[in-house]
């Protein structure tokens, strides 16, 4: 059944900005085609136009945001928790590139997707980004499985015609480029899952490469996703590969290819300087912060408090594989937890993250990508959860906000009663409504 003029009636935590958390005991939340309509604390409250919508009941129920994934590669979700005990390099010429250079079979392909989409059908996410591969058709196949999810994605063919392995290079520029335009081609049937251009990053494109790539943003105005500056080996190898530029950020800059005009993520950012910084700022480039990657790839941790005094725009990402939980809840936890670590080890002036502030990375901070979502402000897009308490419940009471600090550190999908996209019940919910 689809419901897009409701109200659910329950306790109600949302952001309003970094800082400020909006806890709503026993209070009613109004969608109106596939928007919220805002937050009343009582049905008298709500306006007369809204109290015919049917009222679902929640009571004693936590109803918030969906989670947003800025940073996930879905090829990789099959060989999550292996090699963990590698670093980043060592780890892509393993694991990640063979893994990748399966999905040329449409048949592993599929088996592999269908496993990841269910798995995020039955997760807290509700807005994801995704890398594929470089193969055309499981990209669509991928595409295909999502649009039928009930959630909302970006999903991305990925380039590389250097520095690859033999079994995932593309031939050269033009046939990569060649290829995403067909790919592009195909894309404009879909309603919730949308292409997003995808360069896996500056050290496997050449300048070619990028210059088509620009090509094709300018031609379908296509936001892009990538990676910068994770890891140190990584960044000496983009200056030897592009000494003109002045920081690895510059390298994507000089082909158009990093914000202002076009809608940017860039994952990790572990060891941005100030002019890389500087650089994001102004062009409104997005952080996707992946802390769990941070520590199983050894890369560092990303100085996440640092972006948010700099005003970048930023979200979380699972970074599967790198990171091996798909939840944006476990890179709440993990962001805060390796924010203390980096404080420990010599950031004394970067204060640890707060609920507050990881909340808001989870939901309205990358959730702007995509426009207006990740909040309860009237004119957001409704994606909502509604969640049970972790169970054993303590036996002392618990504000609103100790019950949602609960929920982002002791959840998992059982906790998951219902799930709203654009006012949209996600399909293959079993959950009861206790």
């Amino acid at each position: 059944m689809e419901y897009r003029n409701f109200v659910l009636k329950g306790d109600i935590c949302y952001s309003k900005t970094l800082n400020s958390l909006v806890t709503a005991e026993n209070s009613f939340l109004v969608c109106t085609e596939g928007k919220s309509a805002g937050v009343f604390s009582q049905f008298s409250h709500i306006p007369l136009p809204y109290r015919q919508f049917p009222c679902i009941d929640y009571t004693g129920k936590l109803i918030i945001p969906g989670l947003v994934d800025l940073h996930m590669h879905a090829p990789q979700f099959a060989f999550r928790s292996l090699g963990m005990d590698m670093e980043l390099l060592e780890w892509l010429e393993t694991w990640a590139f063979p893994e990748e250079a399966k999905y040329q079979d449409t048949n592993y392909a599929l088996r592999s997707y269908r496993a990841l989409v269910e798995d995020l059908q039955q997760g807290p996410n509700t807005r994801i980004c995704l890398f594929g591969t470089v193969h055309v058709p499981a990209t669509l196949l991928l595409m295909d499985l999502l649009e039928k999810s009930g959630l909302v994605c970006m999903v991305g063919k990925v380039n590389m015609d250097r520095n690859s392995p033999d079994t995932l290079r593309e031939e050269d520029a033009a046939r990569s480029a060649a290829s995403t335009q067909v790919w592009l081609e195909q894309c404009g049937t879909y309603k919730n899952c949308k292409p997003i251009l995808t360069p896996r990053f500056i050290p496997s494109c050449t300048d070619e490469l990028m210059r088509r790539l620009s090509d094709l943003q300018q031609r379908y105005g296509l936001p892009l996703q990538s990676h910068l500056s994770e890891n140190l080996r990584e960044i000496a190898w983009v200056r030897e590969l592009c000494p003109e530029s002045s920081c690895y950020g510059d390298a994507y800059a000089r082909f158009d290819l990093f914000g202002d005009r076009v809608p940017t993520i860039m994952a990790h950012c572990v060891y941005s300087e100030s002019e890389e910084i500087a650089l994001m700022q102004r062009r409104g480039v997005y952080v996707a912060h992946c802390p769990q990657s941070n520590m199983n790839l050894a890369s560092g941790i990303a100085p996440a408090r640092r972006y948010l005094e700099a005003g970048l725009s930023m979200g979380l990402g699972s970074d599967v594989a790198g990171g091996v939980h798909t939840s944006i809840f476990r890179a709440m936890t993990d962001g805060m937890g390796v924010s203390k670590l980096r404080r420990c080890m010599g950031a004394c002036d970067e204060a640890p993250l707060t609920l507050e502030e990881v909340f808001f990375l989870g939901t309205q901070g990358g959730g702007s990508f995509f426009g207006p979502v990740g909040s309860f402000e009237a004119g957001y897009e409704f994606d909502a959860l509604v969640m049970e308490d972790p169970h054993p419940v303590p036996p002392f009471p618990l504000t609103l906000r100790e019950r949602l600090e609960r929920i982002v550190w002791c959840s998992d999908e059982r906790s998951i009663l219902r799930k709203y996209v654009r006012g949209i019940p996600v399909p293959g919910f079993s959950n009861p409504v206790r």
